[in-house]
């Protein structure tokens, strides 16, 4: 970014209902896929399209858990598929998190493997990110300028060590206040935070 545009399509393997990604199966999905690539091709030749595996790999759950945290983790056998479907496209994947009970500083280092290959990218669902015991879908949660700083700058840490190009990091964000102190997130070169 900023000079090429990226498609994704979002969703978690195992749900119909949380996206396109479960909802149909692979071949379908990705015909749908290169046809929306397609389309923003022809609407704006000038921007190269690069298209994505949006995953949903920590999912917010409505029970606790074992640990009382209210997040479900993906197995790594769902992020390779992810890669795979990304590379019958040339494209990349975008790792997202819905914390529940946990937070950032947890999840993201058992993601490192995966966020340190350079098509690989993170996602943040403050919606699903959760304060003082309150379960995942009662309130819309929220992230703070120092949850995304930190995950930047975790980020930031991963492109240097392996000398990466830089990351994208996408807040999807649908009011003002589930990134309090938005103001005060602060940009870095190795990585492209988009509010989404």
């Amino acid at each position: 970014l900023p000079h090429k545009r990226i498609v994704a399509y979002y969703g978690n393997f195992y749900s119909k209902g949380m996206g396109v990604l479960g909802e149909y199966p692979e071949d379908v999905m990705l015909d749908k896929l290169r046809a929306a690539v397609a389309e923003w091709e022809a609407a704006d030749p000038s921007t190269p399209v690069i298209p994505a595996i949006n995953y949903i790999d920590v999912t917010a759950q409505g029970s606790a858990g074992k640990d009382g945290k209210y997040r479900l983790r993906m197995p790594d056998t769902q992020i390779d598929k992810a890669l795979e479907i990304a590379h019958k496209v040339n494209g990349i994947v975008i790792l997202d998190i819905q914390v529940g009970l946990s937070n950032l500083q947890t999840e993201l280092p058992l993601l490192e493997t995966y966020l340190s290959m350079p098509e690989v990218h993170l996602g943040l669902d403050p919606e699903f990110a959760m304060h003082n015991g309150t379960p995942p879908g009662r309130v819309i949660g929220s992230f703070s300028s120092a949850d995304i700083n930190w995950a930047a700058t975790y980020l930031a840490g991963l492109v240097k060590e392996h000398n990466l190009p830089p990351k994208v990091m996408i807040v999807h964000r649908f009011t003002e206040d589930m990134v309090t102190g938005y103001q005060n997130i602060k940009p870095l070169p190795e990585v492209q935070i988009v509010m989404d």
